[in-house]
């Protein structure tokens, strides 16, 4: 089966490298790579489509960023349906940055309990009664939890630059609605129900079951000193968000929630910019108010569903949420590098009185890049990783995961 996924994707890497190299009749000021997707996993089952990225400048190049954006279109045998458009847009100097953020997937994945504690993270409540007693609620059998549901998303955030400094500042519109949910295992008519965590941590905080919406403004500030957003040699980013989820916007429940974030790239080689070191970190916490499930901090729930190499998006969720990665970049060749990455998650279950950063779970791996543009540093990634109880996956992406 591993055999076959690799297969697929080099298939997939040799006819975009084949088209990105074919001889151009006009110069553009867009570098377009497409991307079509062959791959597989237990989730989604055979994906198909594509999931092209666009990278230009819009402005004088000598001090504007290149914007890029990545679009996806992927239909699985799983009858999920996933489409986005991601990624910001830089005017010239870099004095607006516009970022976007627009989804609509019908989807189905694996849940699991709160926190990072393996009592909670590991084991279903499929079956179980509460019963007051939290050990035997949670000592249930180490499965998933499947749930389907339709996610909507519209995010759209607009930051200024102060003068000639890097630091920036803006507000945003924050808008996800999911609908449908089908829960698939909970049935509460069967003596005793059939419990599900999702249906345990809803009823808990008196929110509804088949439906939700999180609508909101956010205050944006960050420092950016990166010298190229898809792939860094240099510089760093530290960013926080404050996003405030009223009723009278459409929220399903009053709430508030703190991103924090920090990355920098770390050189290694004066005479090769490639070969460095590069850490990613952010805290994702809930400040007010009441949130529901699928919208609690989770690993794989950041915009561009970088974090948490090897689970699948939603493996580890909580009130809070501590996630940091560190991972090795290195030529190989002209085109040709390698990484190696290892990150940690930890999460909270404030339901549970299981706190932040005491417990956590580690993921780990390597892969290799093949740079379709050098003039965007655009790369072309494919990484294999592993981690608790098996986990394992393999990721198939343009440009840098941070």
């Amino acid at each position: 089966m591993l055999l076959k996924k690799l297969l697929i994707i080099v298939v997939g890497i040799v006819s975009v490298a084949s088209a990105q190299t074919k001889p151009s009749k006009k110069p553009s000021k867009y570098a377009i790579i497409p991307m079509p997707v062959l791959a597989g996993n237990p989730t989604t089952g055979l994906m198909l489509g594509v999931s092209p990225g666009v990278s230009f400048v819009n402005g004088n190049p000598a001090t504007t960023s290149i914007s890029n954006f990545l679009g996806g279109f992927i239909y699985t045998t799983k009858k999920q349906l996933l489409t986005s458009i991601r990624g910001s847009m830089f005017l010239d100097g870099d004095k607006w940055i516009f970022t976007t953020d627009v989804r609509y997937n019908i989807n189905s994945q694996p849940t699991y309990g709160l926190s990072t504690k393996p009592q909670l993270a590991d084991n279903t409540i499929i079956g179980k009664q509460n019963d007051g007693n939290i050990d035997n609620l949670f000592n249930g059998p180490s499965e998933f939890e499947m749930m389907g549901f339709n996610h909507f998303r519209l995010y759209q955030t607009v930051i200024k630059r102060h003068e000639a400094s890097r630091f920036f500042y803006g507000v945003g519109y924050h808008l996800d609605a999911i609908t449908k949910i089908d829960d698939n295992q909970l049935n509460l008519s069967a003596n005793p129900p059939v419990l599900t965590h999702h249906y345990r941590y809803q009823n808990v905080k008196n929110l509804p079951l088949n439906r939700y919406t999180q609508s909101g403004i956010s205050l944006n500030v960050s420092f950016d000193s990166r010298d190229n957003i898809a792939n860094p040699y240099k510089g760093r980013l530290a960013a926080a968000t404050f996003k405030i989820n009223p009723s009278f916007l459409g929220s399903t429940a009053a709430s508030s929630q703190l991103w924090l974030e920090y990355r920098d790239y770390i050189k290694l080689s004066a005479s090769n910019p490639r070969n460095l070191l590069a850490v990613w970190s952010y805290a994702w916490l809930v400040t007010s108010g009441k949130v529901p499930y699928m919208f609690l901090p989770a690993v794989g729930w950041d915009m561009f569903s970088r974090s948490g190499r090897p689970y699948t998006q939603g493996r580890f969720r909580g009130e809070d949420l501590f996630y940091t990665e560190a991972e090795w970049r290195f030529p190989l060749k002209k085109k040709i590098g390698g990484v190696v990455f290892m990150n940690m998650s930890s999460a909270s279950s404030r339901t549970e009185h299981v706190g932040l950063l005491t417990s956590a779970q580690f993921g780990y791996g390597a892969g290799f890049r093949y740079m379709l543009s050098e003039k965007n540093r655009v790369n072309l990634g494919i990484d294999y990783g592993r981690g608790r109880n098996g986990a394992s996956g393999i990721f198939l992406n343009l440009n840098e995961y941070f």
